[in-house]
């Protein structure tokens, strides 16, 4: 269940009632006449099933309150109800399945900002998989993978092309292009220093590394993976579940990648820099078509049931 309190501009406040009584899957609602003093306004509450929740806030959106009030979305952990059962019993579909299209465009806002903690991130998470594949060790390339942010973009520019925001889809593309071009010229540095102090060797790079060959060498499993990943990795955002993101992180091959480019760069390895880096490109690609055309079929899907999402008014 989700709560909801909204700051209602007085002659609004009958209209958002009434469309919050004839939204299926809605329930303890209350107002209270003037409560609110900045905004100033009517304040109302509800609680409406996960299902529900996309639709009833759009249509708030509808009636302005975001412009001229307010709307605050919170997740009830636990809440003890007949009416609450009885209001999920209600609405179609299940919690879990259920998409809040606002609060991924927010999330995934957020994660797509190109600030110095994505760049932290990434430059270390790149400079870890250096180490790992050097030494060609799986357990560091491993912890690079979950240590990397950069689902965050790639989920933006897919929400981005399905919600049709420009904005957000360049913000994403600087923070994917920008993060890797800044965290790769790092690992540079940070290889020709560790060749410098004899960590880093030229026949370690190409020698015989069983565990890390594939990073430079793209195949069809590549690009496979990659969109599995992608369907994944979009699934654990949109729905309840959300725990699944680290098992992506650590499924694809973009943050390897690009430090075996940065490292074969700083040798003048050319081959394994160009084969690295189409592999980046392909897991990059792999995941924006798989995480787009996600999104498209569960728009597609609660759309069809929006329009089942409606019931009389006093029945909340």
């Amino acid at each position: 269940m989700l709560h909801l309190r909204l700051i209602v501009p007085p002659d609004r406040t009958e209209r958002v009632v009434d469309t919050i009584e004839r939204t299926v899957g809605t329930t303890h609602l209350a107002v209270l006449a003037g409560a609110a003093r900045h905004p100033s306004g009517d304040l109302v509450m509800c609680d409406v099933a996960r299902e529900a929740g996309d639709e009833l806030i759009g249509s708030l959106r509808e009636l302005g309150l975001d412009r001229d009030g307010a709307i605050s979305v919170e997740t009830i952990d636990l809440s003890l109800s007949r009416r609450a059962d009885d209001a999920e019993e209600e609405a179609p579909g299940e919690p879990a399945d259920a998409v809040l299209w606002e609060q991924l465009t927010d999330a995934t806002h957020e994660e797509s900002t190109l600030s110095v903690t994505y760049l932290a991130f990434l430059t270390l998470a790149t400079m870890i998989a250096a180490c790992g594949v050097v030494l060609d060790n799986a357990i560091l390339i491993v912890g690079a993978m979950a240590v990397g942010p950069e689902f965050g973009p790639l989920a933006g520019f897919s929400t981005a092309v399905v919600q049709r925001l420009p904005r957000l889809a360049v913000r994403s593309l600087v923070a994917l292009v920008v993060g890797f071009a800044v965290a790769m010229a790092v690992t540079v540095a940070f290889s020709l220093f560790m060749h410098g102090v004899g960590l880093f060797t030229f026949s370690m790079l190409e020698g015989d590394r069983p565990n890390t060959a594939f990073i430079y060498d793209p195949d069809a499993f590549s690009f496979v993976v990659a969109v599995l990943a992608g369907v994944a990795g979009t699934l654990s955002l949109t729905s309840a579940k959300s725990g699944a993101l680290v098992g992506v992180a650590i499924s694809v091959t973009t943050v390897p990648a690009a430090s075996n480019a940065a490292v074969a760069l700083s040798y003048g390895d050319y081959g394994q820099a160009g084969g690295s880096s189409l592999q980046l490109v392909v897991n990059l690609l792999g995941i924006i078509i798989a995480g787009t055309l996600t999104l498209f079929v569960q728009k597609w899907l609660w759309t069809r049931q929006r329009r089942s999402m409606r019931k009389p008014a006093g029945t909340a």
